[in-house]
């Protein structure tokens, strides 16, 4: 069990949109949920990232209780890509539609991991996932790292073709012109503690002006453990330190923006209920 320090209560009940419950002993998952409620948080989502682990990610809505909900998403991260076949989107919306389940994916582009061998397997996967989210009406939520100019021009073709969808683009830490592109295409923004370092401080400037209606916040636990405790291992009561740094960045009182990233959640998340 942690026993590194709960932040104080934020102003305002927030959401961790993005963590990995399942990365976690099993033993510690309802105390974690537990320190996440003492932090104020109202509920987290715990990501897919494997289509052959989905029944877990699914179990883990059980540790829900009436003062915080915990959802999930199944789908298969770029990583894992050229692992799994490529999911049938009417199979994998079928199966989204369990309780439980708001969202798919992750799913995107990694071209740090992932080498050139391994791209025609991201996209191809990235793409069913886009139409599996649309046939459920879920978004998509989506990983990307070192794949900018890839990412913007897959998700303009995809509307231009399929039509416009939901999507998030989670722990966020691009360049202006993926955000200005994704924004643009009425898609939304979430951070996480990488927003708290030192040397982001373009990454919070993007996060300063990413509008009001389209801006989430997340901690990708256990990993990116936010500042002042970078370096340890992230947990969702954490979320409260990326939150209050967002806060500040975009000057605003931490009831105001609890508000406005929780409605943002269930505008998006619209089976989160």
């Amino acid at each position: 069990m942690t026993d590194l320090p709960l932040p104080e209560p934020f102003g305002g009940a927030l959401v961790d949109s993005h963590c990995h419950l399942d990365r976690f002993p099993p033993e510690e998952r309802p105390y974690l949920v537990d320190r996440a409620r003492r932090s104020g948080l109202a509920g987290l989502v715990t990501i897919g990232t494997s289509l052959a682990q989905a029944g877990v990610q699914e179990s883990l809505c059980a540790l829900s209780r009436p003062d915080i909900r915990v959802w999930c998403t199944i789908g298969t991260h770029p990583d894992h890509a050229h692992e799994e076949p490529v999911p049938e989107p009417e199979a994998l919306a079928a199966r989204a539609a369990r309780e439980g389940t708001i969202g798919i994916g992750e799913s995107g582009l990694d071209y740090f991991h992932g080498g050139p061998e391994v791209r025609e397997a991201q996209k191809a996967s990235f793409r069913a996932h886009i139409r599996a989210a649309r046939l459920a009406d879920m978004p998509v939520v989506i990983h990307t790292r070192d794949a900018d100019t890839d990412m913007a021009a897959l998700l303009e073709e995809e509307t231009r073709q399929g039509g416009a969808f939901r999507f998030l683009l989670h722990c966020f830490s691009s360049g202006r012109d993926l955000a200005e592109r994704a924004l643009a295409l009425g898609g939304y923004l979430s951070f996480s503690g990488i927003a708290t370092f030192n040397r982001s401080d373009e990454v919070r400037a993007i996060a300063a002006d990413v509008p009001d209606d389209r801006i989430l916040v997340e901690t990708d636990a256990p990993f990116l453990a936010p500042m002042p405790l970078r370096g340890k291992r992230n947990e969702p009561a954490f979320t409260v330190h990326t939150a209050r740094r967002l806060a500040q960045a975009r000057g605003m009182d931490e009831a105001a923006f609890a508000a406005m990233t929780t409605a943002n959640f269930h505008r998006l998340f619209t089976r989160a209920a």
